[in-house]
């Protein structure tokens, strides 16, 4: 165990649900070398349901739509208290703004090449630059001002049991593996074509597995879900497609997607939550890098558009680019077509069989 001065840290995460799954490894670093440092971490309403009952963390809920306001009566409720270190982990303007609210001696950023919309202004020691790393491994990078070093990637999502029992209540283990479909990110760039998430469907239910679509409650992934299913031919099976969208909570969606064989979705947070619940995830790549932003531990199932969107909207290779640079464009993620949706697939399933699951 690592000796420290530090009395108490401040994480400030936001959003969205991908970014706070990837603070739970620095987490669990700084609760392992650390255990009498009390951790409080500021953070975004619904980012909090899915991580309630984290043990060893104390949670500040910043709704966003408060604005000033809640970034006042915030520094309010800190009244007296003064953190040793402040990890500011999200450099957009109102987490800078709100960063200002919250009374820290040491104020750890981003590094320069990261930083925007004035984050300098607001912290006072900087993480190292890294380019070409995931951002899982930039985020576990905060604890190294303090002395520490990330060097586990564990999660230990809270998930409790009865999330899990909703879960196995919704196909039988009958032995017939499970695709589920999670087409929406909240990035509208980034989504792909309705009718090719159904003919990847209808590959995998002629291999003999379930399909399973997920999502939330917004008008689009409703819109989605439908548009997808009335692009696949009738089932004859009553659990061969199943239809979840809206009916999961965010406590719930973890061990959903923890009993799915594997995940097909755009770069969204089901696919590092899935990621990080130990599921496989076939993602899908045009608008943004598979290495810095796609599922941290295995990349194999992606479809990896993304150097052709970059010579196509941007004139130049991937490696030219800056690192971190999205293209969202309209009709980037055609790039990606049913055929790579398929190979993709096909290389789970070569695996899995060679894994003998």
């Amino acid at each position: 165990m690592h000796k420290t001065s530090l009395r108490s840290i401040c994480l400030l995460r936001l959003s969205a649900l991908g970014d706070v799954t990837h603070v739970l490894p620095l987490l669990r670093t700084l609760r392992q070398a650390w255990p009498e440092v009390a951790v409080t971490w500021v953070i975004g309403k619904g980012e909090q349901k899915l991580l309630d009952g984290l043990p060893g963390v104390e949670f500040l809920v910043y709704d966003k739509k408060s604005g000033l306001a809640g970034m006042r009566a915030l520094k309010r409720e800190l009244r007296g208290r003064r953190f040793d270190a402040l990890l500011q982990m999200q450099v957009a303007a109102r987490a800078n703004l709100l960063s200002a609210f919250l009374p820290a001696t040491r104020r750890i950023g981003y590094d320069r090449s990261r930083s925007k919309d004035l984050h300098g202004l607001f912290i006072n020691e900087r993480i190292p630059d890294r380019p070409g790393i995931h951002v899982l491994d930039a985020i576990g990078s905060f604890c190294e001002p303090l002395g520490l070093r990330q060097t586990d990637v564990a999660w230990d999502m809270p998930v409790p049991d009865e999330a899990r029992a909703w879960a196995r209540a919704q196909w039988p283990d009958d032995g017939t593996p499970t695709l589920a479909i999670s087409p929406c990110s909240s990035h509208v760039l980034r989504n792909w074509r309705s009718e090719r998430y159904a003919a990847v469907a209808e590959h995998a239910r002629s291999r003999g597995w379930r399909v399973a679509l997920l999502g939330g409650r917004s008008a689009l992934e409703r819109e989605t879900a439908d548009a997808i299913l009335a692009a696949m031919r009738p089932s004859s099976h009553a659990d061969d497609v199943l239809d979840l969208v809206g009916k999961d909570t965010l406590k719930q969606l973890p061990a959903l997607l923890e009993r799915a064989d594997l995940l097909m979705t755009p770069d969204s947070g089901p696919m590092h939550i899935a990621n990080a619940m130990g599921t496989k995830v076939l993602g899908l790549h045009a608008a943004s890098n598979p290495r810095r932003s796609g599922p941290y531990s295995d990349v194999r199932f992606c479809v990896d558009r993304y150097d052709d969107a970059a010579r196509r909207y941007c004139g130049k290779p991937a490696t030219a680019l800056k690192w971190g640079t999205k293209i969202e464009h309209d009709g980037v993620m055609d790039l990606a077509t049913v055929e790579d949706g398929i190979a993709a697939f096909e290389r789970f399933c070569t695996w899995r069989a060679s894994a003998g699951r």
